[in-house]
């Protein structure tokens, strides 16, 4: 049966459009109860459970299904998820209602359907004959679709009857809507509210915790007192920000001061870019990366960012006079030229809640169900949750989500959604990391799983099309130990005319991963593979990332190579890029490579190769620096595993080899000519990869920092940072340029991927490169993949597809692309801290040398060189009287009583693992060394090794 309608649209061009949209309606769809003779068979996929037994329901004890509304979808999505729920029906109506108002919650709804275990069966309603309905005259889209479901809610009953009226199986219509329940309960439809329906479920208490309170009025707060000014609509808020007497920005709260926060205005313009907030009224409700509507204050009400250090400890829910106490704190005297401008938050735009990892506060009132709940995520301010379990829950790791946030309530409202396990256990605080830093690290689903190549795997005369056989190559590849996601090959032979043939072979990942499919899109939501302490995250399932891509040893593989002819003085005449089969001849470690290239016994073709690699890398580097490359500096970690108890027994900084800089300088040099070759091919949808020029401001603590020393740093471009750092030495101090190549590092901004056509500047500073991309790493990151097939339309080896040449597309992907880049890169650090405490809290007490970074003004930043470490020493403590201290902002320096630190001294301080607040357990530092009395510690703990374990047998593991 067929229904359409048919409207005029008027076309740009002013001349009228006839529009007929066409609906089909259909006999033979299924109503997902097996067994049904009058669908006789005709529903596919997942289905309802014939007798569900599940649900032991006071209010309901037939057998039944659920039929829950939009809002009961999108709002108590945890409730659904939970074991105890199963054999629900979701409409076609609910679920397009619930793709266009919430993407998380329909890819949480979709996963939960395709379970096949949970029985949720996906009903399509609007193309049934019996279930479709028109709009009435008069009713609005949100009342009609109300209508729809209570239309298939009713037809489900009628239609149930006829499987079997013994059976009396039921649909139970699930809404929040009061008018909607109470429509459906005159038409006979068995109609409850989720939370109703939730207590009835006798057998499975715990669900009452995973409700959402949604009537922000029913969890206002007995006391009543208005606390914050009403939200304005979004009608107003929008109207507001087009006169602009309201900005729109991102909302980011402070992790030192719960009392104040920053929102970066959207837009280009440079005047008030960023406005600052303070003060809990001003805050109004706003959460960390909400879109919120600000306006600006008066400039006499503009005041300076504070630096002073508040956290939110209180124990009384809604102390406000307190707060306003706390408030006055802030409000220092200072300089004007420090003033900011100010605002306060007019209403939010958009919520961006994200459930999160903390702790439960447990409420000092005996048998109280109300708790507040510490998010591990200081930015995040303290939620109140309604839970039953709350002794169960004190000391462990739990999830919560915000539901709503009352004008009266000094905290927002949420409910539980789950127990991760004991705080400060190895697998549950690497679960939180993951967690917090929104890493993806699910299973592989099966839809991903389908697309991988069927075992046994070869090489097949369709792969070798378009491919060169380069088998016969002395090929090997050089990586840290225990690597076995191996992107990278390398060789260098001599030619007959005297010239050298490099070549650079990476893993061919795009002939694996087609674009469009489920694991395509799949890697490109990871974005990158994460490497924590003792884990990984792929980016691609394991049969890609360790064997069928990976450029093990003594295997055939397919590659991507990227060929050099070059002179002995490492200038390339020729380059030719090709699909590649290749078979490396060894999978060497860096230290192995170097005792190779070390080893005047060894002469083999590889070690020949491995030397003339050397070689040509040395003087490509050279050159490098020369035009202005920046050799850089950041102190990297490495454990040593015990290898039963899995803890770190040892912790170093990195060891560099000329290795790393071999393998290094020929990954550059492959990313700079791909870059050219696709930019050449496609200048409107290369993706490409910048690091921005700083700006000058950024330089002005290694300016001091220099100047403190005698030295001259000079910043005015890339060459002459390079050479200042180059000059920077002190025969005296060692250890100085490492110290100002870290500083420098700091100053720098975050290099990012875009598309050439969105952008005009393509230069990456830290490299001194007009243009760079990612080619060489396409098993741990996207971005390569995407490189990778830009780069085989450009020599005719693959064929294009429509998002490829698509540069809105391609700057939609390079955006996740870079948030998840550097959220693995925090998720790495937090890994390294975490491990970092696991190794003092088992050393004990100990005393190191270390190296002053910044000077503040009632602390001292610094790094500790043997363990990489870095750590605050503060000199003000709660309980001791405070010391006469005196900050220098210009030099600068702090006088601590009659001892001045300036940045880079030489300091002694004590290491200890502070576990008295359990979670966020921290390395704490004290001065031992130069001695001031009442703040320097004692020197007797010096490298006393307190709870030292046994040494077992080593396993290292490279980070």
């Amino acid at each position: 049966m067929l229904k359409s309608k048919t409207f005029l649209k008027k076309t740009r061009a002013g001349g009228v459009m006839k529009i007929v949209r066409e609906h089909y309606l259909r006999d033979d769809i299924g109503c997902g109860a097996p067994g049904c003779s009058a669908c006789s068979g005709a529903q596919e996929g997942p289905a309802l459970e014939l007798q569900p037994v599940d649900q032991a329901s006071c209010l309901c004890p037939r057998p039944h299904y659920l039929l829950p509304d939009t809002n009961v979808l999108l709002h108590q999505i945890d409730v659904l998820e939970d074991p105890a729920i199963r054999n629900v029906i979701v409409l076609q109506t609910v679920l397009q209602e619930v793709r266009n108002r919430s993407a998380p919650v329909y890819k949480r709804i979709r996963d939960v359907t395709n379970n096949q275990e949970k029985h949720f069966y996906t009903f399509t309603n609007e193309h049934h004959r019996e279930t479709y309905v028109e709009q009435e005259q008069g009713e609005n889209a949100n009342d009609r679709n109300d209508r729809a479901i209570r239309v298939a809610a009713k037809w489900y009953n009628e239609h149930l009857k006829k499987i079997s009226a013994e059976n009396q199986l039921q649909v139970i219509f699930i809404t929040n809507d009061r008018k909607n329940k109470e429509k459906a309960l005159e038409e006979g439809i068995p109609a409850f509210t989720c939370e109703e329906y939730v207590k009835s479920l006798t057998a499975n208490p715990e669900l009452i915790d995973r409700l959402a309170c949604l009537s922000e009025e029913g969890n206002e707060i007995e006391s009543g007192k208005i606390i914050f000014s009403e939200h304005l609509p979004l009608s107003k808020l929008q109207q507001g920000i087009k006169s602009g007497t309201y900005l729109q920005g991102t909302f980011r709260a402070s992790r030192e001061n719960y009392l104040e926060a920053t929102v970066w205005v959207h837009g280009d313009t440079e005047e008030n870019k960023e406005i600052i907030l303070q003060g809990l009224r001003n805050l109004n409700r706003a959460v960390h990366e909400d879109i919120v509507a600000v306006e600006l204050l008066p400039k006499n009400q503009w005041v300076a960012p504070s630096s002073v250090v508040l956290h939110d400890e209180g124990q009384h829910e809604d102390d406000v006079e307190k707060e306003e106490e706390r408030e006055c704190i802030l409000k220092t005297t200072v300089n004007e030229k420090m003033l900011k401008p100010t605002g306060r938050i007019v209403g939010i735009i958009k919520r961006n809640w994200r459930p999160y990892c903390g702790m439960l506060s447990k409420s000092d009132i005996k048998e109280s169900r109300r708790h507040l709940f510490t998010p591990a995520d200081k930015r995040i301010p303290r939620i109140r949750i309604e839970t039953r379990q709350a002794s169960t829950l004190e000391g462990r790791r739990i999830i919560v989500a915000i539901d709503g946030w009352p004008r009266n309530s000094r905290y927002p409202n949420g409910h539980f959604v789950k127990n991760l396990g004991d705080v400060g256990e190895k697998e549950t605080e690497t679960e939180v990391l993951l967690l917090e830093h929104d890493v993806p690290h699910q299973p592989f689903s099966q839809a991903v799983l389908s697309f991988l190549p069927k075992m046994p795997w070869s090489i097949t005369e369709k792969d070798m099309k378009n491919r060169e056989d380069l088998r016969h190559l002395c090929v090997c590849s050089v990586d840290p130990p225990g690597c076995t996601d191996i992107d990278d090959a390398l060789h260098c032979r001599q030619l007959e005319n005297g010239n050298l043939e490099v070549g650079v072979h990476i893993a061919d990942v795009s002939h694996f991963i087609r674009p469009g499919n489920a694991l395509d899109q799949e890697s490109a939501r990871r974005g990158t593979t994460v490497y924590l302490c003792e884990k990984r995250i792929d980016m691609v399932p394991e049969l890609l990332s360790s064997n069928l891509c990976s450029l093990r040893s003594n295997v055939d593989r397919l590659a991507f190579s990227c060929i050099w002819e070059m002179n002995h003085n490492a200038e390339i005449l020729k380059t030719k890029f090709t699909k590649s089969v290749i078979n490396s001849k060894a999978s060497l470690t860096y230290a192995e490579a170097q005792m190779r290239i070390d080893s005047a016994a060894m002469n083999d073709d590889i070690t020949t190769s491995l030397r003339g690699l050397n070689k040509l890398a040395k003087i490509l580097k050279k050159r490098r620096i020369e035009n202005g490359a920046l050799t850089l500096s950041s102190p990297e970690v490495r454990f040593h595993m015990d290898s039963e108890t899995h803890d770190p027994i040892d912790l170093q900084t990195k060891e560099l080899r000329e290795t790393n800089s071999m393998v290094e300088e020929f990954m550059l040099l492959a990313n700079i000519s791909v870059a050219r070759k696709i930019h050449e091919e496609f200048s409107e949808h290369a993706l490409l990869r910048k690091h921005p020029v700083p700006p000058p401001s950024n330089y002005d603590i290694l300016i001091k920092a220099g100047k403190s020393k005698n030295l001259e740093i000079k910043t005015d471009s890339a060459k002459s940072l390079a050479d200042s750092l180059d000059r920077a030495d002190a025969p005296t101090f060692p250890y100085l340029n490492t110290l100002l190549r870290i500083l420098a590092t700091r100053c720098m901004m975050q290099a990012v991927y875009f598309c050439s056509g969105m952008d005009n500047d393509f230069h990456h500073y830290g490299l001194a490169s007009p243009i760079y991309t990612h080619f060489t790493s396409p098993i741990r990151r996207y971005a390569d993949i995407i490189v990778h097939r830009l780069l085989a339309v450009a020599i005719g080896a693959d064929c294009t597809y429509p998002e490829l040449t698509d540069k809105h597309k391609l700057a939609d992907l390079c955006k996740n692309l870079n948030f998840r880049h550097k959220m693995a890169q925090y998720a790495q650090r937090a890994s390294v801290a975490f491990h970092t405490q696991l190794f003092f809290k088992s050393k004990g007490i100990v005393s190191e040398e270390a190296y002053i970074l910044f000077v503040r003004k009632n602390a001292i930043v610094v790094l500790i060189p043997k363990y990489g470490l870095e750590g605050t020493v503060f000199f003000e403590e709660k309980d001791k009287p405070n010391p006469r201290l005196f900050y220098d902002d210009e030099v600068p320096s702090l006088k601590v009583e009659d001892i001045v630190f300036h940045m880079f001294d030489k300091v002694k301080v004590k290491i200890v693992l502070d576990s008295s607040n359990l979670q966020h357990q921290k390395i704490r530092m004290s001065l031992v060394e130069p001695q001031i009395p009442g703040i320097s510690n004692p020197t007797d703990v010096s490298n006393m090794d307190t709870n030292e374990p046994e040494r077992k047998k080593k396993k290292k593991f490279e980070k």
